[in-house]
């Protein structure tokens, strides 16, 4: 089977979220949010996207005294990220240096 482009991670910001997510076992959302410069409901509709697909899994905890929120690549998401990479290499692989 040959790697596709995935259209639930394709989209910029949330590439950049579950490249993210993939370095860690967890991060909290504001943090990410301040790494991909986005404001809160910018984020929380791309999360949702990807929470709904099943790619990131999201815990919702008390730390500091205040709610915070917990966000985790899942084994899928882990999967489908790996075969969305392997896809854009292939397509860069055919691009000659310019």
């Amino acid at each position: 089977m040959s790697a596709s482009l995935d259209p639930v991670i394709h989209a910029p910001n949330r590439l950049q979220m579950c490249c993210m997510l993939a370095a860690v076992d967890t991060i909290d959302f504001a943090t990410v949010r301040e790494a991909l410069d986005v404001s809160e409901s910018v984020l929380s509709k791309h999360l949702k996207t990807l929470e709904e697909s099943g790619y990131v899994k999201v815990r919702k905890a008390a730390s500091e005294g205040r709610q915070r929120t917990w966000l985790s690549l899942s084994k899928p998401g882990r999967e489908a990220l790996r075969s969305h990479l392997a896809a854009l290499k292939a397509m860069m692989a055919g691009v000659p240096e310019i």
